[in-house]
């Protein structure tokens, strides 16, 4: 494999004037991105049901009980391929959860954070276990699903709010509006060659070995499934595996017919 391309070098004065310019279009996106939060403070709201059951590991419980006490929840909704081994498991969702490890910052808030899984709770969890994953997770039963995803699908995260025994969902997103719970994709941005995604836009010669799970121009096998994660599985879990952990799901193990949104 050739060396990737090296951007144009200039002595630093110059380099100091080409990043002032850049400024000025980043201060202005940073104050679109405020002007948009403020937008998603004043947007109404729609009532779910607070009864709505989910399964936890003391087994069944009202969503209401998800708050766990506080006043706002800010829900994950993970797909899942029942059945199918860890390797095969969704690696959008996977990338997202996997960055949410302090939540002492969103306690503050009075905000829960939790993962709701589109799976059965034992397999699923056993997978929250192999990424020693430690935030609240729950598996969304049949029943429920049309109560809480009405319509759209895993895969997306939702904002509720609490008040008293009364739950209402503010807001939702899905695709790359995920991207906010991922702060290796910020931080990746700022880097010469950014996120490596093909697609991206990037000068010839950059790599980009990697895909977008939501790319137009993803790779497929044969069979029509992403080809989006070198090594065959999601990246969070290759240091798992290369301490010794055991990523047996209980499950048989195969690959999925589908493949993540």
């Amino acid at each position: 494999m050739s060396d990737p391309a090296l951007p144009p070098l200039l002595d630093r004065a110059e380099w100091q004037r080409e990043v002032d310019r850049l400024r000025v279009r980043e201060k202005a996106h940073t104050r679109e991105g405020d002007a948009l939060a403020a937008a998603r403070r004043r947007l109404p709201m729609v009532e779910v049901d607070a009864a709505t059951p989910v399964v936890g590991p003391a087994g069944e419980v009202p969503l209401v009980d998800v708050f766990e006490g506080r006043r706002q929840l800010f829900a994950a909704y993970m797909m899942w391929y029942e059945g199918a081994g860890a390797e095969h498991q969704c690696e959008g969702c996977t990338m997202n959860i996997a960055h949410v490890r302090e939540l002492d910052y969103l306690h503050s808030r009075d905000v829960t954070f939790a993962v709701l899984c589109q799976g059965p709770f034992p397999e699923s969890d056993r997978y929250r276990q192999f990424l020693g994953w430690e935030m609240p997770w729950y598996s969304v039963p049949a029943g429920s699903v049309e109560a809480l995803v009405a319509g759209r699908h895993f895969g997306m995260r939702v904002c509720y709010l609490r008040d008293g025994d009364r739950v209402f969902e503010t807001y939702w997103t899905t695709g790359r509006g995920c991207e906010h719970m991922g702060s290796s994709y910020a931080m990746l941005d700022m880097t010469v060659y950014g996120r490596q995604e093909a697609g991206e836009d990037s000068p010839d010669g950059w790599p980009q070995p990697f895909f977008n799970t939501t790319s137009a121009q993803m790779r497929t096998d044969r069979d029509g499934r992403p080809v989006s994660r070198p090594d065959g599985r999601p990246i969070p879990q290759w240091s798992r595996l290369a301490a010794g952990r055991s990523d047996d799901l209980g499950t048989s193990g195969g690959a999925p017919a589908g493949h993540c949104h």
